[in-house]
């Protein structure tokens, strides 16, 4: 009986440690600094240290729990910082206001999850690897320019990220689907739930991407339409669609992307075409070329904006690297006053004075 007791006693006492070893939680992160001179900003010269342009400054608390059968269940935090001063982004109390999920994922059946997560622009788009700024270009290279009349709610610009490929903005109140490779071929599905008693639809969202791969080529197509209570008590929305593609040609990825937003309340829309290529001229050196031209409807003015970007970046690692950066963007319009106004550049005076703006910037970044 003693000898039965001790058994039961030890198989008592590792069921925990069974437990644990079949879960895990890791915490990885990406980090970014730099200072960037920039031409024209509210009329003058202005020199800034600026961090998360190459890489977001990000920490990740990633977790799983192996239930069997291929089946998991997993979890994800996300925080973004500002290394300048230390505080969350995009404020101060926004503890894991980048991403905030729980759900199952299935090896054979896919991923199901719910909270605070990316759409499809950003998930098929920026990740399948068609937009310039995933690999070399950076917070600069998003769209932003002489939109701001494009009235995006919640946005520090109003039209920051208009296309939502950086995904500067996420979608609360969500579940999502996400399905696993099917020989190359990937889709998945988004809805945020708007909240509004006896009013499913008002302030909803919805979303759906699709990739696929084959061989050096890569495809991609996503959609989002969300709703927002400033437009319309919530039944008008900013909708956005794009395609995407990239091909590698020995140590060169060539990248193109298209993509639409529209506000359905105004009518105002903005159409992108970003071309761009990134090739390692040595194992430690990549050099990255884009240009982008932004145009707005008759509502914004037929305003447009050509821009250029130009990245040199030197791998201390795998991980590690520092770089070099010019972006320089020409903005105008019908009515002749359209100011340029590149990404990232906030506050009441962050718009050039003039049709053109230029950004100089060093910086490092690394991951862990």
């Amino acid at each position: 009986m003693r000898q039965q007791a001790v058994i039961c006693a030890f198989s008592l006492a590792i069921l925990p440690l069974q437990a644990i070893a079949q879960s895990s939680v890791t915490l990885t992160g990406r980090l970014d600094a730099g200072v960037s001179f920039v031409s024209n900003q509210g009329g003058g010269k202005n020199t800034i240290l600026d961090t998360g342009d190459n890489v977001p400054n990000l920490l990740f608390f990633k977790g799983s729990e192996d239930l069997g059968g291929g089946t998991k269940a997993v979890f994800e935090l996300v925080s973004q910082l500002n290394l300048a001063n230390g505080t969350t982004v995009p404020s101060g109390n926004s503890l894991f206001g980048r991403q905030a999920y729980v759900g199952l994922k299935n090896d054979r059946y896919g991923s199901f999850t719910m909270g605070n997560q990316y759409e499809f622009m950003h998930d098929s788009l920026l990740f399948g690897g068609f937009d310039s700024a995933l690999t070399y270009g950076g917070f600069y290279t998003f769209r932003q320019g002489p939109f701001a009349a494009l009235g995006v709610p919640n946005n520090p610009t109003g039209s920051s990220d208009f296309d939502r490929v950086a995904g500067l903005s996420r979608v609360t109140n969500s579940v999502r689907y996400k399905s696993p490779d099917l020989s190359g071929f990937s889709f998945g599905m988004l809805y945020g739930f708007g909240g509004t008693a006896g009013d499913f639809s008002a302030n909803s969202t919805e979303s759906v991407g699709a990739n696929y791969s084959i061989g050096a080529l890569s495809l991609g197509a996503a959609y989002t339409d969300e709703r927002y209570e400033q437009l319309n008590n919530g039944h008008d929305s900013i909708r956005n669609w794009g395609l995407g593609a990239s091909y590698q040609i020995d140590q060169t990825t060539l990248n193109l992307l298209y993509t639409n937003t529209k506000n359905t309340l105004t009518g105002a829309t903005v159409d992108v075409v970003q071309g761009g290529a990134n090739c390692f001229v040595t194992p430690f050196v990549t050099i990255g070329a884009s240009y982008e031209y932004m145009r707005g409807n008759d509502v914004l003015n037929n305003n447009y904006a050509h821009q250029a970007t130009v990245v040199a970046q030197y791998w201390l690692s795998k991980k590690t690297n520092v770089y070099v950066q010019g972006v320089y963007q020409y903005a105008n319009g019908d009515g002749g006053n359209a100011t340029a106004w590149i990404n990232g550049l906030y506050g009441r005076e962050a718009a050039s004075s003039t049709h053109s703006q230029t950004i100089a910037r060093v910086g490092m970044a690394t991951r862990f």
